[in-house]
Formats: structure tokens, sequence, C-alpha cells
């Protein structure tokens, strides 16, 4: 039998955990933070160019360079191409939705135990930590519905550099070419990641593009497939951003509708909480 100290302790962090848990239910609430309009529409005004733009380029490529680059990769299962099977799995979404949600994992069951100023950091961290898996989830979500709906051929599906092979509605990886979802996940979370933490956009940016370098070299997608993707995960990490400021967390929203990273304390989902 435990020993009624050991018993307050056990049934106190519960009770922590269960209240953290619970205070997830903000990210279903309304809107709170008073900008919440004028941040709205400038994200409705980045997504409109990035879009228009996106689609130029994506046309352009798709009549003018798709068929060409995958012509001059090197043969598909080449053995010389294993630094670059290596490098693309870093990008590829369960290897870094799990790695996310496993700190998430930890970052929540530690938080209960910590005290003090410990504590508030790590309740921060994980609004951080949601922030990051759910930027990468909803365009990984939206982009497997549009994969389906096109249905457009990876590289030399049909025997030779065609770049217009589609069998819509075929739900099958051999036409799951377009957008790809290693570059959704990689710039999803390059997005995510510098808007959290500023200083890290560089080395983001770098990451971003050799994902979607070796996903042309073993001739996984066609160079508008990445450009396509890359949109997807732009927009939608922007979007899970404003959902994010606009119920407070993890960012605040400036009077000029700009999204900013919260270096705030964050206080305790319920203080009665022992």
């Amino acid at each position: 039998m435990p020993t009624p100290a050991t018993g307050d302790k056990a049934a106190g962090y519960v009770a922590r955990l269960s209240s953290l848990l619970l205070s997830t239910a903000q990210l279903l609430g309304s809107p709170s933070a008073p900008q919440a309009g004028d941040a709205a529409r400038k994200l409705r005004r980045q997504a409109s160019i990035l879009i228009a733009l996106g689609a130029v380029v994506i046309v352009v490529l798709m009549f003018g360079l798709d068929a060409r680059e995958i012509a001059l990769m090197p043969p598909r299962g080449a053995a010389g191409l294993w630094p670059v099977r290596v490098l693309t799995d870093f990008g590829k979404p369960a290897f870094v939705l799990s790695s996310i949600a496993a700190l998430l994992m930890v970052v929540t069951l530690v938080a209960p135990i910590a005290r003090g100023g410990l504590r508030s950091r790590l309740l921060h961290l994980a609004a951080e930590l949601q922030y990051l898996l759910l930027a990468v989830v909803v365009p990984n979500a939206a982009g497997e519905f549009i994969k389906w709906i096109v249905g457009r051929g990876r590289p030399f599906v049909g025997g030779h550099a065609n770049a217009f092979y589609f069998s819509h509605f075929a739900g099958t990886e051999a036409y799951a070419s377009f957008p790809s979802a290693h570059a959704i996940t990689s710039a999803a979370l390059a997005f995510a990641v510098s808007a959290l933490w500023p200083r890290l956009r560089i080395p983001m940016i770098v990451y971003a593009l050799l994902i979607v370098a070796s996903r042309l070299v073993l001739l996984a997608h066609h160079p508008s497939d990445v450009v396509a993707g890359a949109l997807f995960g732009i927009i939608g990490a922007m979007a899970v951003r404003y959902w994010f400021a606009a119920r407070r967390l993890g960012f605040a929203i400036g009077h000029d509708g700009a999204i900013l990273p919260s270096r705030g304390p964050v206080s305790e989902p319920q203080r009665g909480c022992p």
C-alpha cells in the first residue's frame, strides 16, 4: 500500500496532467486575440499572392521543364544514390510527425512534475510542439486528398519522360506524384520552425531545399510536384499559425496584424491544481 504522501503526489500529478491535456481544448475555442481579424485579412492576402504565383510557376514547369529535368537524372535505384535515399527519409511525413509527437509526449509527461519557471517553459514548449505537429499534419492531409483527385503519374511511370500521365482517383503509389508529400512536410516544418525560432530560418531553408532536391534526384517527383508541395506546406503552416495566434497559443498578433512568436510566461491551465 502506498503511503498517504505518495498517494497525494500521484493524485496531484494525475490532476496536473489531466489539466494540461484538457487545456488543448483551447484550440477548438473561438478566437480571443483582439487583432485576429487583421491577421486573418493579412493571411488571406499573403495566401492569395502565393497561390497565384505558385500556379503560374507550376504550369510553366509542367509544360517547359518537368520532362527535361527527369530525363537528366540518374537511373532510378542506382547504387551510388544511397546517401540521397538516406537523406530523403528525413523529410518523410511519418518520420517528422512521429519525432514531433514523441517529443511532445515527453514534454507533456514531464511538465506536471516540474516547478516554477521550468514548468512555465515546458507548458510553452508543449504549445509550440502542438503547433509544429499540426503545421505538418494539416497541409499533408490536404495534399493526400489532392493526390487522389489529380492522380499524376510519377516520373517514367509510362516508360518514358512524359509529364502528363494521369489516372484520376487511382489512389495508387504510381499515380501519387502531385503534390510531393516530402516537399509539403519539409516546407511546412521549415516555415513552422522559422516562425517560432527565427534564428533557425536559414538552416531550415537549407533542410527543405535538400529534401526537395532529393525527391528530384531519386525520380520520385517532377519539379512542378515539389513546387506544389512546398506551396501546400507553407500555406498550411501559415493557416495553422494564424489559428494558434488567434487563440493566443504560442504566438501573439501585433497591431498591424503581423504574427510573432510569443515569449511570455505561460500560466497554469488550472490554477487550483496542486
